[in-house]
């Protein structure tokens, strides 16, 4: 019993002692650790401690991005501000025009021919529309046959009367003499034959009646040949000489409305408008075409009379023109006038508001540009211009 005991005993503490030996090593580890910890170079010691400080970092760069978040979340709101309340330029648009002619029929007709279309340049002189009219053709010969008809008279008069005339009025104061001389030979005897009372009263009566009757054929006989031999008077010869003037101005107002058949160009430029097209009836008043002067071109401005206050004639300002590039172009001012009664309306007072009449500026480019046409479009900067 004693053995066994003593033999327990001894496994115990050889149990004991085998389970205090890893703690000891262990013990005996953690010193060697820190001596090793010590014998590291200083930059392993530097890395260690950088990667420990940036896994502390995180808090610190979040508060970071935040305030640059808000700083420019304020430099926005601030621009925005300040962009809205900063003045913008006024810029003022403006046309290109030029002079522009118009032009109607004088007379009613088919159009018979238009050698031009639109966009043409032409020169002055050249024939744009022929309108065909027979009746207007016609009316001119009836005038001219009844000008033929008044020249005739008028040569008639002038010529005076006629040998045959005088032959036959003086003929007929002969015949009307003897009639005076035979009536008054019968008065003499019927008076004598009356007077012994062998002839009636009544007899008496008509040879007295006869011898008046011849005596007055005889003053007229003699008063047509005196006209005749003294011919047409002043008066006659100015009422055909007014006959013949008034045919010739009758053939002048129709040639002068059969030259207008042929309508031609009056000036140099380019066709604008069409407005007739060939076989199509026109009347007087209506517009055939429209020709534009393109060495004649400006750019008009209608603008408000408060922003034209201190322009005047002769100033110069820089204009822009899209279709042409946008290319800056410098213009001359040259006219300034009124446009009308309707206005840019603004009101000027809280309690009295009046209108701003509108004014058209009227400005020429100093270089001529080839290329500009009417209707394009031009704008500037007001603001640059005063």
């Amino acid at each position: 019993m004693s053995d066994m005991s003593c033999d327990s005993l001894n496994k115990a503490s050889a149990s004991t002692s085998t389970e205090s030996l890893p703690h000891e090593r262990a013990t005996r580890v953690e010193p060697d650790a820190h001596a090793k910890e010590a014998e590291l170079p200083q930059s392993d010691l530097r890395a260690s401690t950088s990667v420990q400080l940036g896994a502390a970092e995180p808090p610190k760069t979040s508060k970071m991005a935040a305030i640059i978040v808000v700083l420019s979340v304020l430099a926005i709101v601030s621009l925005s501000f300040w962009y809205l309340f900063q003045p913008q330029p006024l810029l003022v648009q403006g046309e290109a025009d030029a002079t522009r002619v118009d032009i109607a029929a004088r007379i009613d007709g088919r159009v018979g021919q238009r050698p031009v279309s639109r966009g043409n340049n032409i020169v002055a002189g050249q024939l744009l529309v022929a309108i065909d009219n027979p009746e207007l053709l016609m009316k001119l010969k009836e005038a001219e046959a009844a000008r033929v008809v008044a020249l005739t008279d008028l040569a008639r008069i002038e010529v005076g009367t006629r040998a045959e005339v005088l032959a036959e009025r003086k003929a007929a104061v002969a015949a009307a003499a003897a009639s005076a001389t035979l009536a008054q030979q019968t008065y003499d005897r019927v008076k004598q034959v009356a007077a012994r009372g062998f002839a009636p009263a009544a007899q008496l009566d008509q040879a007295t009646a006869s011898l008046d009757v011849a005596t007055r054929t005889l003053e007229q006989a003699k008063l047509a040949y005196q006209q005749a031999v003294a011919g047409y008077t002043a008066q006659e010869r100015g009422v055909a000489q007014a006959v013949v003037a008034k045919a010739e101005a009758a053939i002048a107002t129709l040639q002068a409305q059969i030259n207008e058949m042929t309508v031609k160009a009056p000036i140099a430029g380019q066709v604008y408008q069409v407005g007739a097209e060939l076989g199509e009836y026109v009347s007087p008043g209506v517009p055939l075409l429209s020709l534009v002067d393109l060495s004649d071109v400006w750019i008009r401005f209608d603008l408000r009379e408060d922003l034209v206050n201190t322009l005047k004639a002769g100033d110069r300002f820089t204009v822009r023109i899209p279709a042409l590039g946008d290319v800056p172009v410098t213009v001359e001012v040259r006219t300034i006038a009124t446009r009308g009664e309707y206005a840019g309306w603004r009101a000027t007072r809280a309690t009295g508001d009046f209108d701003l009449r509108t004014f058209e500026v009227r400005a020429y480019p100093i270089d001529k540009l080839p290329n500009l046409r009417p209707g394009m479009s031009a704008y500037a900067n007001w603001d640059g211009v005063h």
